[in-house]
């Protein structure tokens, strides 16, 4: 058996009732019970680097709290047949407060030093911001240039955008991920700030590239649950998921992750910790400091209900469903990515714009049985995205704001860009005559208010073109097969992030009439897919009166006058 004390107390506190652990910690401490800690024949702690580490930090910084003396030994876990770390990612996600740029800062500062002892071990600390970045690289340069450490000047030179250790010659320094090049270092660490903001693996593929040139190499990726659905943040905590259900070997990537089990546990600050570590009674001063600030933020909720999805997803690390004011929960979302059914049945077509200087989404409706399938395309035009998405700027290859990866959904071909001052309702035209002829579509719907050229160019070409006079008048009569059909899974959107993204753009808002659906934001967060979608449900049941009919000749055909 493997031994540390720092990891079997953190598990004897827990077994023992002393700290309050969420569901995905318990399930990691129960991965590193089985398959770690009997594996002595594979795995080592190296015992001097844990200690050296823990002393560092606590000499120069401060001291650690029990998370970070958890997590500590496996950072320093080696394999017996390479001497290279068992985990090379640490995803270390948790609410705001918690102390995860503290952590950071006193590793990368041990990395660099000479009791690590690997030469030209460099550490690039990335984050979307330079404010971001500089955090924990600040606190390190501050602690060093004291006055008071002495030790620390004679060992490390810090200046404003690096430090050095003389005896490694491995430095430390912040970058943006909007960074002009596109080639990695020769990084010993890569730590990634606030990860939550990337829009996708960009900025990780560049970075990481540098890894691997010297020994036992790791990235870092902390942060906090934020807005941005379908970025890098999804795919890593899917990752997670996945090795703490057992689907992923366990080895490679360390998932600690803090976070409310249920929506209700925020009304219990006893349940805070399992958000937040740096919660855990016995406070310390810093955890008491943190507890009385999320406090009063909790206590203005009740005069300012609008700061609860900041509160839920930033505090407690929860990203709650908004049942009232969500199309469909992330659950429901995700559900709509599984491969069409055969499309062999006539469709229904659809279109939707905002405008002729943004965006347009086509879109082709199929049934079968309960299922409905929604094959779409979008058109934008190249002003609008270089405006509000950057999608010409070279660093959008890094996505470097909190924006739509437009490039991204265009190179897996779910939509186009085109440079016209306004769109040119031929392609519209020419994408319906091209589905005529695989799918064999005859009908579209659309808004009345946008068909004033179009109408006349589908005609043109013998679609059968119906206008629906005020989209809003048949919100509230699809409303309810909407929410069932996200609520029961028969709708498919297939491998398509965007229209996940038009769909979680979406606000229900209540009205006399029922609930209609517009957009959480006027501008960026467009929701053409979606609408488009809609319009094509509002004469659903022709497909299913159509599949009927179909059946009934088929009966005909088999009679025997």
């Amino acid at each position: 058996m493997l031994n540390n004390q720092y990891v079997e107390e953190y598990i004897k506190k827990w077994k023992c009732g002393k700290i309050v652990l969420n569901k995905k910690r318990i399930l990691l401490l129960g991965l590193i019970e089985k398959e770690i800690l009997p594996r002595d024949d594979l795995y080592y702690f190296d015992e001097e680097q844990i200690n050296n580490y823990i002393e560092f930090s606590e000499t120069w910084y401060f001291e650690l709290d029990e998370w970070e003396m958890f997590i500590a030994p496996f950072i320093f876990l080696f394999r017996k047949e390479d001497d290279e770390p068992v985990f090379d990612e640490f995803v270390i996600n948790m609410g705001r407060g918690g102390g995860k740029n503290g952590f950071i800062t006193t590793l990368a500062n041990y990395f660099i030093s000479p009791l690590h002892g690997i030469d030209k071990y460099h550490i690039s600390i990335v984050a979307n911001s330079e404010d971001q970045a500089k955090t924990s690289f600040q606190e390190c340069y501050d602690t060093i240039t004291n006055v008071e450490n002495e030790t620390l000047k004679e060992t490390f030179e810090a200046y404003k955008s690096s430090i050095t250790c003389h005896d490694t010659q491995s430095s430390i320094k912040y970058k943006t991920s909007n960074a002009k090049t596109k080639d990695g270092g020769r990084e010993g660490a890569v730590i990634y700030d606030e990860y939550h903001e990337m829009e996708g693996t960009e900025v990780v593929d560049v970075f990481s590239g540098g890894l691997g040139k010297v020994d036992c190499g790791r990235q870092f990726f902390i942060g906090t649950k934020g807005f941005i659905r379908e970025g890098f943040f999804d795919i890593k905590y899917r990752e997670c998921e996945d090795i703490l259900n057992g689907l992923i070997e366990f080895s490679g990537v360390f998932p600690y992750i803090c976070e409310l089990d249920d929506i209700a546990e925020m009304d219990n600050p006893e349940k805070w910790t399992k958000a937040n570590p740096a919660l855990q009674q016995p406070l310390n001063k810093r955890g008491k400091r943190l507890f009385n600030k999320v406090m009063k933020e909790y206590k203005k909720l009740v005069y300012n209900p609008s700061g609860r999805s900041a509160f839920v997803t930033k505090r407690m690390n929860f990203i709650e469903d908004n049942m009232e004011n969500s199309v469909a929960t992330r659950e429901e979302l995700m559900a709509t990515n599984r491969p069409f059914f055969k499309l062999d049945t006539k469709p229904i077509g659809s279109l939707d714009f905002g405008s002729v200087r943004d965006f347009a989404t086509c879109g082709l409706l199929f049934k079968k049985g309960e299922e409905y399938a929604f094959k779409s395309f979008t058109y934008a035009i190249k002003h609008f995205c270089d405006v509000h998405y950057g999608y010409s700027n070279t660093a959008n290859d890094f996505g470097t704001e909190k924006k739509a990866p437009i490039k991204k959904w265009e190179k897996d071909g779910l939509m186009k860009v085109v440079d016209e001052p306004s769109l040119n309702p031929m392609h519209i035209v020419n994408w319906f005559v091209e589905m005529r002829e695989k799918y064999g579509v005859e009908k579209i719907i659309a808004d009345n208010y946008k068909l004033d050229i179009l109408r006349p160019l589908l005609e043109a070409e013998g679609f059968e073109v119906e206008p629906i006079r005020r989209p809003s008048s048949i919100h509230p009569l699809l409303a309810p097969r909407v929410e069932d059909g996200f609520a029961n899974h028969k709708f498919i959107f297939g491998d398509n992030p965007l229209m996940r993204w038009f769909t979680n753009n979406v606000f229900v808002k209540e009205t006399q009439a029922g609930k209609i659906f517009e957009k959480k934001e006027a501008v960026k967060r467009k929701t053409d897919g979606f609408q488009a979608f809609v319009h094509a449900l509002y004469r659903a049941t022709e497909l299913e009166d159509e599949v009927d009919m179909d059946e009934t000749f088929d009966a005909l055909d088999a009679l025997v006058f």
